[in-house]
Order: structure tokens, then sequence, then C-alpha cells
């Protein structure tokens, strides 16, 4: 593979037997890791996972307006919240998933103060991105030798945030190109569809979930309450295991917080009402999904069974990449 456009050579690829390189877009205004200013020189270079798991962070605190924090590990959320400080943010985050948020990267959607940095730094990340740091929150990173301190700029606002239109993954013999998942579905475009009517700050729960589910692999499945994740089951080739894994995590690897009274996102329908029947038992109250399934009357049955208040969105959100 020869380009102009080489921005740099990698220590290796996915695994050390694997060379790799770092190809830039010249053409990209959008705010990406490509790039970003590394604000903690002495720290090891950038990786192939690095940056791959870096410009996943990046992409899902972008979905939201309020201060955002989240944690990704493998390109999957470990853990996600919004909240009135990006401390806050990050500590609801990190308490969806602490273990498995070892050694993981970290994005925020603000610059990076000294009491998110403080907390940041209390355990073992890979990476920070944020569109900025102030003076004290470096002093308190830098000293951290190995951790990669990513200043991306100005993320923009609204749609601008999202101002790349098409994703491409090559594949032997080509390449696919689509055009990129910037839904973000309103209260007003959801169908309620079961006899208890979710609460209006189940809503904005729906609403959240919803924006950080289409960053977790499919099949997905993610529980949350107010504006922060509480259990995700990602990757799973059984969407009713997404739900067992989503609810194992809340049950074990949470930190103060509970599948009990939670939402549950799916990110396409459900084929059968066992899922229902699973997230239930868990204490899932209410279910944000797709709809369209055959058995799409069967599970709505489920759930007014289990007096669960559910909403289609009508779209899905398969991440497959």
């Amino acid at each position: 593979l020869v380009s102009e456009d080489r921005a740099d050579t990698l220590r290796y690829g996915e695994n050390p037997h694997q060379d790799a390189a770092l190809y830039a877009d010249p053409a990209c205004e959008e705010a990406t890791v490509v790039g970003a200013t590394e604000h903690n020189p002495g720290s090891k270079a950038m990786g192939y996972n690095n940056y791959n798991d870096a410009d996943a962070a990046l992409g899902l605190v972008k979905e939201f307006d309020e201060p955002a924090a989240a944690v990704i590990k493998h390109t999957n959320p470990a853990g996600c919240a919004t909240a009135d400080s990006l401390a806050d943010a990050y500590d609801r985050a990190l308490r969806t998933d602490a273990k498995s948020a070892f050694g993981g990267i970290v994005a925020v959607n603000r610059p990076c103060d000294a009491d998110t940095a403080e907390a940041i730094a209390e355990s073992f990340k890979e990476v920070v991105v944020a569109p900025g740091y102030t003076d004290s929150a470096l002093d308190v990173l830098t000293e951290k030798g190995n951790l990669r301190v990513l200043d991306v700029g100005p993320l923009g606002e609204g749609e601008g945030r999202f101002s790349e239109r098409f994703t491409e993954k090559p594949i032997v013999g080509g390449r696919l190109v689509q055009e990129r998942d910037r839904q973000s579905p309103a209260a007003a475009d959801l169908e309620v569809v079961t006899e208890r009517e979710p609460t209006d700050e189940q809503v904005e729960t729906m609403l959240f979930a919803w924006k950080t589910l289409k960053h977790v692999k499919s099949n997905g499945i993610l529980f949350a309450t107010g504006t922060e994740t509480v259990g995700v089951g990602m990757g799973q080739v059984s969407r009713v295991d997404a739900v067992t894994l989503a609810a194992m995590k809340a049950e074990k690897d949470a930190d103060g917080k509970s599948a009990e009274g939670a939402v549950m996102a799916s990110d396409a329908f459900f084929p059968f009402p066992d899922a229902i029947e699973e997230a239930a038992e868990a204490g899932i109250e209410a279910v944000i999904q797709p709809g369209g399934s055959v058995n799409d009357e069967d599970v709505i049955e489920a759930a007014d069974a289990h007096d669960m208040a559910m909403a289609f969105t009508g779209t899905r959100c398969f991440r497959h990449d």
C-alpha cells in the first residue's frame, strides 16, 4: 500500500507480527485522533489498537451536548455517562465496570479539568482523548509516563461534530462504503407499544441509551438509569445472551448501580419473548428497541405481562465494526 498521505509507521498492527501504518485524510474537517496533539511526548507511541480504540471513544462522546465521558475497551464502551460536570460524568461511566476499564481508553467531550484528570489517573489507562486540557489537568496526566494524552481540538456543535458522511471498511478484493449512522431519535420519534407508558425520566434514559448503544458491537444490549450505563452486553451471537451478559455485568461489576428499575436498549428487534423474560428477571422496567419482528405481538405481550413500558424507534443501530 503506497500513499502520499501516510502519516506514521506504527509499531505493529493488531498483533506484533503484523506491520501497520497510519494514513491521514487531509480533507477531513471533523475532530479526529489522527494528527491530534500529544501532550505527553515521553509516552510510548500510539499503536494500531490505540488509534482504533481512541477513535471509538471519541465517536461516542461526540453524541452528547451535555458533559460526557466514556471508557472504551477493545472499541466497546465499558461505561458512558453524561452529568452536570465532567468529573461526575467520568465517575458514573467508570463505575459501570471499573474492572474492564483497566487499561482502557477514556474520552471526554469538554476540555479536561484537574478533577477529572485526577480521577482518570487513579488507575491504569492507555489513552485520554479530549478537546483540550487545563494546565493543571496536564500536570496530573503527564505524571503518568506511558499515558498518551491526545488533544483533538474543538469538537464543533450539533451535526457538525459528525461532518464526515461516509465510513468504509476494506475487505479482500475491495472495500465496503456506507453512510455513517448519524441518527439521533427524539422523544417524538418513539412509538409506545405497551399498555404502560414510559415516564419522562425513562424516555430521557431511552434516548441516552440509544445514542450509547450505537457504539456497542452487535448483538448489543445496554442497561441504563438516568444518563449513565449500568450494564453492557456486547458482541453476542444470540440477543438473549446479550441480555444475560448485560444483567450479569450490572450485578457483578457495576459499583452502586443496579438493573432493578433500569431501561434496556436493544440494537435490533427481539425475535422471541425470551429476552424480555430475561430482562424482567433482572428488574428492567422499560425497553427501547427498533421493532419489526414477525413476533412483535408476542414480545409486546410479554412486556405487558411484566408491566414494562416499551417504545419502538423504527430503525436499528447494528454496529459490526
